[in-house]
């Protein structure tokens, strides 16, 4: 028995019906398909969008003011607060005081006090500055206000207390016992004021001066400023002016120089008409050869000037007292016999020779 199957034929109905049924699925399958894509490319774009919409929004304003989260900061973070008229001239005095200008230290300290007559902080920085220029009735006046001002002046009213009941007073002046001593090196420079009306004379600048010179041991040279105060009486006759060289002897003893010393004025006139400041130079040689000196001879180191004058040198005897080395000098200008400058250097040679008030003794 044979069996007979029937092939469709593309005329066919039936095979046109189901030909167009595969054709409509396909085409809602692709079409399934490409909406679907579309839909996550939206989502994933709108995404992106919110991204970039938080990143470039400014973020919200805390509720915290900005003034409570500097609350919790360490105050070295803040400004300094600015100082007073009357800090910052203390401030300044006790600087010039430790590099050894000890004429503009006690001018801003009494500025200072003036502004504030009582600060015991000014009083107690201006009695300590007299006291390093061995001036102790005057640091003692300090010291005294000080104690007036009882327990009000705090830690400084125990330290004038202490220092009244030492009742320290000016040493001795001589070099025997002291030449030896061991102190603080630098350079003191200061106006004293011993005149009511405070100072005439100031000592503006001293410029120090090493000249090369094959025959000597040392060579050098002072340049002085002496400064008259504007407007002030003044008679130049009443001016006086010491500089004292000092050695070292065998590097122990501290001793008026036996080197030449020589003076002149640099200036024409010397009387503070025409120039102010007036310029003495003060020399000091020491040849090679040179020896030591007697005591005696020694206190003619010192170069003592009353304008108008002219130079001279100080000759000096020798001995085998032992090797001498130039240490520095000590300045003093009086008018009127009334110390109104001094400056040192090193600092020890004023409390090694403390000056003399009246200039009639160096």
């Amino acid at each position: 028995m044979r069996i007979l199957v029937s092939r469709p034929t593309q005329s066919d109905p039936s095979f046109i019906v189901g030909l167009g049924l595969i054709v409509i699925v396909a085409a809602a399958e692709i079409f399934g398909a490409t909406f679907y894509y579309i839909g996550r490319m939206r989502a994933a774009r709108g995404s992106a969008q919110v991204l970039v919409g938080a990143a470039l929004r400014p973020p919200a304003a805390s509720a915290t003011p900005a003034s409570a989260t500097t609350k919790g900061l360490p105050t070295s973070a803040a400004s300094p607060p600015a100082l007073s008229i009357t800090d910052r001239l203390l401030q300044e005095g006790i600087a010039l005081r430790d590099r050894g200008d000890m004429t503009n230290a006690l001018a801003r300290l009494h500025e200072a006090s003036e502004r504030d007559p009582q600060n015991a902080m000014v009083l107690e920085e201006i009695a300590k500055t007299y006291e390093s220029m061995q001036l102790f009735g005057r640091s003692n006046e300090m010291w005294r206000k000080l104690q007036e001002m009882g327990p009000a002046a705090g830690a400084a009213y125990e330290l004038a207390d202490r220092r009244l009941k030492l009742g320290m007073s000016t040493p001795a002046t001589g070099e025997a016992g002291m030449a030896s001593a061991s102190l603080d090196a630098g350079s003191i420079h200061r106006d004293v004021g011993g005149i009511a009306e405070g100072p005439i004379l100031s000592i503006s600048e001293v410029k120090t001066t090493e000249e090369p010179n094959p025959d000597a041991e040392t060579s050098l040279t002072l340049q002085i400023g002496i400064r008259k105060e504007p407007n002030a009486a003044f008679d130049h006759t009443k001016v006086k002016i010491q500089v004292f060289f000092y050695d070292t002897v065998e590097d122990k003893d501290v001793k008026l120089t036996d080197a030449d010393v020589n003076y002149e004025w640099l200036t024409s006139k010397h009387d503070w008409t025409d120039t102010n400041p007036e310029i003495l130079s003060v020399s000091y040689l020491r040849p090679k050869t040179k020896g030591g000196s007697s005591e005696a001879a020694l206190s003619a180191a010192a170069a003592s000037v009353r304008p108008p004058g002219k130079s001279r040198a100080a000759k000096m005897s020798s001995s085998a007292e032992g090797a001498r080395r130039y240490l520095g000098y000590r300045i003093l200008v009086y008018y009127d016999d009334k110390l109104q400058a001094v400056q040192a250097e090193p600092a020890r040679l004023l409390q090694l020779f403390p000056p003399s008030e009246s200039g009639s003794s160096p």
